[in-house]
């Protein structure tokens, strides 16, 4: 354990150095009360690729991201470290990336699937799943707070299996364009389409699912979000706008989404919750969806309610020629971890 105060001769004003860690922070694994895994892994994705990269593509764009945070009275100084991505699970991805390629162009196609291809897929995304609740696991026995940046939004199931453990019974606020109820999509199991489904169904102790934003979905996700509804409520985002527009306030509907979140609350941001102007890579871009100050203004209410955040995942952030994508990757992120270390317990 370091004993030396990390902040001792950190300036925050100061630009940060080409070799420097995320958002240019002199924190390590030792002395940092939030450990960041990242998964770079897009093997089920289905429209455009490119977040396996995020990661690395944020790393660069948070270092021009000012420290100062009134909001969350400087949270970030209980330290903040990212665990240098694993370069194998990159590999992996790309390898199996390739073969889901081949493997959807054959349904596209009307041509007979492969089941050994398909098998192969579906084994390494489980075997993803396995490392990314080893990981995790490891960190949190540690006493750590634990944060995940995919990837495809399959990436955090592991991780909620690892929190379920350590943690019992909780809740998921998902922020996201799509519902991600489909038992599987393109027969791949563990599909970025299913993970709210695979969660549900595989993790008896997550009491709620609260949805936000939700504007892109199937028959068959909203049949299963209708038959469990004891464990599911939906904001869409067409009836978010629709109170808006005839004069409901902000504060308003997230006072209603907080009432059905239990006190643990665990955050799966899938970035195309946002508006797609903030995230035209990501990749399954749908109009509609948030400005970020919206969201943060939830985080802070959920936090006023007295609800406690014990872990999140960021996901879907796309790698377009500009680093737009990235940027704002970078800012919901910094956002994130600085709502996540300011609870009050």
């Amino acid at each position: 354990m370091s004993l030396k105060n990390p902040l001792e001769n950190f300036n925050p004003n100061a630009p940060s150095t080409a070799n420097s860690t995320l958002f240019g922070l002199p924190f390590d694994a030792s002395n940092a009360e939030l450990i960041l895994i990242s998964v770079p892994w897009e093997v089920s994705v289905s429209y455009g690729a490119g977040t396996a990269r995020a990661v690395y593509n944020m790393l660069e764009a948070s270092k021009q991201v000012d420290l100062f945070d009134i909001d969350s009275h400087q949270a970030w100084k209980k330290g903040i470290f990212l665990i240098p991505p694993d370069e194998t699970i990159l590999s992996k991805s790309d390898f199996f990336r390739s073969l889901t390629e081949a493997h959807i162009q054959s349904i596209y196609e009307d041509k007979t699937i492969d089941n050994e291809r398909l098998a192969d897929i579906n084994l390494a995304m489980d075997q993803t799943r396995e490392w990314v609740k080893a990981t995790t696991s490891e960190w949190l026995a540690k006493g750590k707070k634990v944060a995940l940046i995919g990837g495809d939004h399959s990436t955090p199931l592991g991780f909620m299996q690892a929190l379920h453990d350590l943690e019992g019974e909780f809740g998921i606020l998902q922020i996201d364009a799509h519902c991600d109820l489909r038992k599987a999509y393109e027969d791949i199991e563990f599909s970025h389409a299913s993970i709210m489904y695979n969660a549900l169904e595989r993790i008896p102790g997550i009491s709620k699912l609260v949805q936000v934003g939700i504007r892109d979905y199937c028959e068959e996700e909203y049949d299963y979000l209708l038959a469990n509804a004891d464990r599911i409520s939906c904001f869409f985002d067409n009836q978010i706008q629709k109170a808006l527009f005839e004069g409901a306030t902000w504060r308003e509907i997230t006072d209603k989404i907080i009432e059905q979140l239990p006190r643990k609350v665990y955050i799966s941001f899938d970035i195309d919750g946002l508006d797609p102007k903030l995230c035209p890579n990501t990749g399954t871009p749908v109009p509609g969806g948030f400005e970020l100050s919206q969201i943060d203004y939830l985080l802070h209410r959920i936090l006023a309610a007295g609800k406690t955040i014990i872990g999140f995942d960021l996901s879907e952030v796309g790698n377009g020629e500009s680093d737009w994508d990235a940027n704002v990757g970078a800012r919901v992120l910094w956002k994130l971890c600085n709502r996540f270390l300011s609870n009050p317990v």
